[in-house]
C-alpha cells in the first residue's frame, strides 16, 4: 500500500464561535490526487487552512495527522519545512522582492540548507521552462503587476521546486485562459506521483487535465458524497441541488 501522507478525522472547525467543520474526514497516500469541490461557504478552502495550521481556525474536535504524526501543535512553518505545501486562491502581492530572490530564499529556508549557485540555477531553468515562464519574471516583484495566469503559474514554479509531500491546491485553476491551465495542470501532473494532491475547484474543466482518483463533494462542512471523476461531470450537468436533496432525505 502507498504511504499514507494525511489523515483527516471527525474534524470540527470554528471561526470565532461559527462552525466550519463539520465531521471532515480524509485519507490521502502518495501518488494520489483527490478533488474537492462544492458551493461557495461548504467549507472547501477552511479546511485547507487548517491542514496548512492557519491561526485562524480553531479545531474544536478530530484530528490532522501528516505522514503518521499529529501536526496540530506544529507551525505553518514546521508544516511547510515537513513538506506541506498550499497554493493560494489568491497569492499575495510583495512589493520590492524579486521574484528570483524570493524562490531562492523560499527553497533554501524550506530545505534547511545553502543552495549552490549553479545546481539550483539549472533546477529553476528546467522548472521554468516546463511552464513556459520567461526567464525575465525573476527581476520582476512578486505578483506586482501579474495577471492572474502569471500569478498561478509562479504557484505552480513555487511547488515544482519545493517539490513536497502534500500539495494543497485551492482553486488554482481560477481565472485561467486555457493554455495557463494547460501549463499548470502539467506542474501538477509532474508532482503528483510523488505526492499527495488535495484540488479544491468549482469546476471541472481542471479535471479534463488532470486525473483524479477521488472526487469529494462538500455540503455543510462534511463530505457528503465520494466518486470518481463521473461524480465532477455530474456536478457539472446537474449543479448540487440533486445532492443536496439526497442528503437532506
Amino acid at each position: 500500500m502507498a504511504d499514507e501522507i494525511l489523515r483527516v478525522e471527525d474534524l470540527h472547525v470554528s471561526v470565532e464561535d461559527t462552525p466550519i467543520l463539520n465531521g471532515m474526514t480524509l485519507t490521502i497516500h502518495r501518488g494520489e490526487i483527490h478533488v474537492v469541490m462544492g458551493r461557495n461557504g461548504a467549507g472547501k478552502s477552511t479546511l485547507a487552512s487548517v491542514i496548512m495550521g492557519h491561526p485562524a481556525y480553531e479545531i474544536t474536535k478530530g484530528t490532522i495527522h501528516y505522514m503518521g504524526t499529529n501536526i496540530e501543535e506544529m507551525s505553518v512553518f514546521e508544516r511547510a519545512r515537513a513538506g506541506m505545501f498550499l497554493s493560494f486562491q489568491y497569492p499575495a502581492v510583495i512589493p520590492g522582492v524579486q521574484v528570483g530572490t524570493f524562490l531562492k530564499k523560499s527553497v533554501q529556508s524550506v530545505r534547511d540548507e545553502p543552495l549552490k549557485g549553479r545546481a539550483f540555477r539549472k533546477e529553476l531553468n528546467a522548472a521554468m521552462t516546463a511552464l513556459d515562464m520567461p526567464k525575465t519574471v525573476l527581476s520582476r516583484y512578486v505578483n506586482d503587476g501579474f495577471s492572474g495566469g502569471e500569478k498561478k503559474r509562479l504557484e505552480i514554479l513555487q511547488m515544482l521546486l519545493l517539490k513536497p509531500n502534500l500539495a494543497l491546491l485551492d482553486e488554482t485553476d481560477s481565472g485561467l485562459d486555457i493554455d495557463a491551465l494547460r501549463i499548470v495542470a502539467k506542474g501538477i501532473n509532474s508532482v503528483a506521483p510523488q505526492a499527495g494532491c488535495l484540488i479544491i475547484t468549482h469546476y471541472q474543466r481542471l479535471l479534463d487535465h488532470v486525473q483524479p482518483h477521488f472526487v469529494h463533494v462538500m455540503i455543510g462542512g462534511v463530505i457528503a458524497q465520494t466518486g470518481g471523476p463521473e461524480l465532477a461531470l455530474k456536478l457539472e450537468k446537474d449543479g448540487y441541488e440533486w445532492l443536496e436533496a439526497t442528503t437532506e432525505a
